[in-house]
């Protein structure tokens, strides 16, 4: 009985510093958040008004916010889809084809992940350059004969080169953890599978994929939450003000112009958002879970 007190008191310390920090610096900062929603206030006054909902009222009528939500789900839609159908499709072949130098094609694919937003900026911004020195436009232009000058930072094309890049950071390193999940399968499984007649592609859908479903679904809701802030830290670095807003964009602008409230409001609408999307995906990706 004493050492079972001991035991909880020694848990109880361990723990505690983390749960604190956690509280202080998530828990309060959240409740924080939703508190001031409901107040009108400029971003450097101590005065505060309450007005209730009135925020969230003019906020859903909000045309450039509802623009800028549109342009998030894209993202996250877009993104989403290319990234884990490639990181998929590479595992497989790296994992199960025999292939020299897989050390070294994870290596590569697993650098951009590494590598700074301001720095996949950067790269990106010199290959999107508007004139025939834009690595993009000077293929084109060899391949077509002719100069071609397409303006890949500006409307209607923003999106496509937001995606581009977002997909090349992020497929690394998904891909690499498929590997790892992939290499957890017993060869013996596809053995018997190819002793009944069943191809490679059969192989995939009804033992790769069903093996390494948890993995997927836990990669899939930490990476739909993570491309709300990835999507607003590319637009921030690539993009000029006003090109293309994406949630967390507009609430930082909001916030710039003074309107501490009205961003408040639109940080608590994307909080929720994020969290409703997550147990949608959990609850529609759900499974029963397979052992091997």
């Amino acid at each position: 009985m004493r050492s079972s007190k001991n035991r909880s008191r020694f848990l109880i310390l361990c723990t505690a510093p983390a749960v604190i920090l956690y509280f202080v610096f998530m828990i309060l900062p959240t409740l924080n958040v939703f508190r001031m929603s409901l107040f009108e206030r400029g971003a450097y006054s101590p005065t505060e008004t309450f007005v209730g909902m009135a925020n969230f009222k003019v906020l859903i009528k909000d045309v450039k916010f509802i623009t800028s939500m549109q342009n998030t789900i894209l993202l996250i839609v877009t993104v989403t889809v290319i990234t884990f159908f490639f990181a998929i499709v590479f595992a497989a072949i790296l994992t199960r084809e025999k292939i020299k130098g897989q050390n070294f094609f994870r290596i590569v694919f697993y650098i951009p992940n590494i590598l700074s937003i301001v720095v996949i900026a950067g790269i990106f911004s010199a290959i999107y350059k508007p004139d025939t020195t834009g690595m993009l436009n000077n293929i084109f232009t060899f391949f077509a004969g002719r100069n071609i000058e397409i303006l890949w930072k500006s409307q209607p094309m923003v999106i496509v080169s937001i995606i581009i890049a977002m997909v090349w950071q992020a497929i690394g390193y998904y891909m690499v953890m498929y590997m790892a999940s992939m290499a957890a399968v017993p060869a013996s499984l596809y053995e018997s599978a190819g002793l009944d007649g069943a191809g490679r592609l059969t192989q995939f859908f009804q033992i790769t994929l069903p093996l390494i479903w948890t993995n997927i679904r836990t990669t899939l809701t930490f990476f739909i939450i993570s491309t709300i802030n990835m999507a607003f830290l590319f637009v921030k670095s690539m993009v000029a003000p006003g090109m293309s807003d994406v949630g967390l964009s507009f609430m930082y602008a909001q916030k710039d112009a003074g309107l501490y409230g009205y961003s408040m409001a639109a940080g608590v609408v994307i909080f929720l958002f994020s969290f409703l999307l997550s147990a949608l995906v959990n609850r529609v990706t759900e499974r029963e879970v397979l052992e091997m």
